[in-house]
């Protein structure tokens, strides 16, 4: 039970980590979640956003700064 505590902590730790740099991030770049490539579609009652552009960006730094991390840790 002690081990599923400790990854409860780590995972609650994980996300509100992140909460705290997507905050960060909404703040020193305002353009972020406007690039060209998000969608937005509105109706009379209803409104669909996806940010593609934007996940694509984030998901290529998310890559390249994760292989960096890894070969600095590997060495």
């Amino acid at each position: 039970m002690v081990e599923f505590g400790r990854l409860l902590l780590i995972i609650g730790g994980t996300i509100a980590l992140a909460g705290i740099l997507v905050l960060i991030a909404a703040k020193t770049f305002p353009w972020l979640g406007n690039l060209p490539g998000d969608f937005e579609i509105e109706g009379e009652n209803y409104r669909i956003y996806f940010p593609l552009a934007t996940m694509i960006l984030v998901s290529i730094l998310g890559t390249v700064l994760l292989n960096i991390v890894i070969r600095i840790f590997n060495r």
